[in-house]
């Protein structure tokens, strides 16, 4: 890398396409693997370098208060008060915070895994050599049948800025695919970057469960979660309690599986909320 270069996670979205998940808890705190999804983008950027509130920068709207409690004193954050801005607006809201650098923006609810490297070496191509001129996108090759996408290529969750770019942007609402990618594209600055591991948007409950089901292998409790039941290729969150049967599910922190249930593909969340993921 050789010129300066900040973060930014784009956490401000209200997944409605994962409600009724999302209608008490923002999409950026869902758990993937037992741990939300801001946090597998924040501890991508620190394998990169970079760490704390003058070096990475988390933005908020829906469920603002939950995002800042959470990311408080890890990064500098940005809150839009107003509703989400798009991932063009709340990059432009923050100039004077990226102040002259390019800005590496990652979307909280992408799920990267590599399993040959660690998070943030995963993705040092996006960095390497790079002029501070050119725009880049992590990408991989479109699905069959699907269209769209750059030169055969899909997005994959982070995008490299440089200031020539985004000191032209501005806080009103729109996306960074009409604001800079297409026009990047348009004069030959756009740079397509390959990642070798494995990309999923966790935007609906299926797509969120196949990312959870990924991370989980065999299966994943964390420690504290009461285990009495059977279960199988599932993840189990902090606390909470299964004396079921649960097979490739995900059950939130607190969440719970009474004994004489037999749950398959599905997410719970505390209260007994149920969403199918299959």
């Amino acid at each position: 890398m050789t010129a300066d270069v900040c973060g930014l996670v784009l956490a401000a979205g209200e997944g409605q396409r994962l409600r009724p998940l999302t209608a008490t808890v923002p999409k950026a705190l869902c758990p993937v693997g037992n741990l939300p999804l801001l946090d597998h983008a924040l501890h991508r950027l620190t394998g990169l370098g970079l760490v704390g509130p003058d070096a990475v920068a988390v933005n908020a709207a829906y469920l603002a208060g939950q995002v800042v409690a959470h990311t408080a004193g890890r990064a500098h954050l940005s809150v839009e008060p107003d509703g989400p801005l798009g991932t063009s607006g709340g990059v432009g809201r923050l100039r004077k915070w990226i102040d002259g650098r390019g800005v590496l923006v990652g979307n909280a609810d992408a799920y990267l895994v590599d399993p040959l490297r660690e998070p943030g070496a995963d993705i040092t191509a996006m960095l390497d050599g790079w002029d501070g001129e050119t725009v880049r996108l992590l990408t991989l090759p479109c699905l069959p049948g699907t269209t769209g996408g750059f030169s055969g290529d899909r997005f994959a969750g982070f995008s490299l800025l440089p200031w020539r770019h985004v000191q032209t942007l501005t806080d009103e609402p729109s996306d960074l695919v009409r604001t800079v990618w297409r026009p990047a594209e348009a004069e030959g600055s756009l740079e397509l970057i390959r990642y070798q591991g494995h990309y999923a948007d966790t935007g609906t409950p299926a797509l969120y469960l196949a990312a959870n089901l990924d991370a989980a292998g065999d299966g994943l409790a964390d420690p504290s979660a009461e285990v009495t039941g059977a279960a199988t290729s599932s993840v189990i969150g902090a606390g909470a309690r299964v004396a079921g049967t649960i097979d490739r599910c995900v059950i939130w922190p607190g969440a719970e599986v009474a004994a004489g249930e037999s749950l398959t593909g599905v997410i719970r969340a505390p209260g007994g909320l149920t969403v199918p993921g299959l």
